[in-house]
């Protein structure tokens, strides 16, 4: 017998892991500044790649459960949480307050794309 999870569950799970591996690809690289570009490309291209394979499951899985704009706004939800956490623990840079309020008007924003307006 299969374990079997509910879509929402498979959708966003593989969303955050997609997103973990798209942040190290796009900003990881900002530690390693005296590394050569085409390397840093390059690097990021082999990280990315598991995101990808990732991400298209994700959309495919929830896609009929969510609508279109529902999965981009989960995504950009979990993006820019993962990002928040990678900034502040990989890159050690401050969060401030207007960090917190910026991205209460986004959740605000999420609020409203799955509000059920009749």
């Amino acid at each position: 017998m299969g374990l079997s999870l509910p879509v929402p569950v498979v959708t966003v799970g593989l969303l955050v892991l997609s997103n973990l591996f798209m942040t190290l690809a796009w900003y990881g690289h900002l530690r390693f500044k005296a590394a050569p570009l085409v390397l840093v490309i390059a690097v990021s291209w082999l990280i990315a790649l598991p995101e990808y394979a990732l991400q298209v499951p994700a959309n495919r899985a929830g896609h009929g459960h969510f609508s279109a704009a529902q999965l981009k706004t989960i995504q950009e939800v979990i993006s820019l949480t993962v990002f928040a956490g990678f900034s502040w623990l990989y890159l050690g840079e401050k969060l401030g307050w207007q960090h917190g309020v910026g991205f209460a008007l986004i959740c605000a924003g999420a609020w409203f794309v799955f509000h059920d307006w009749g």
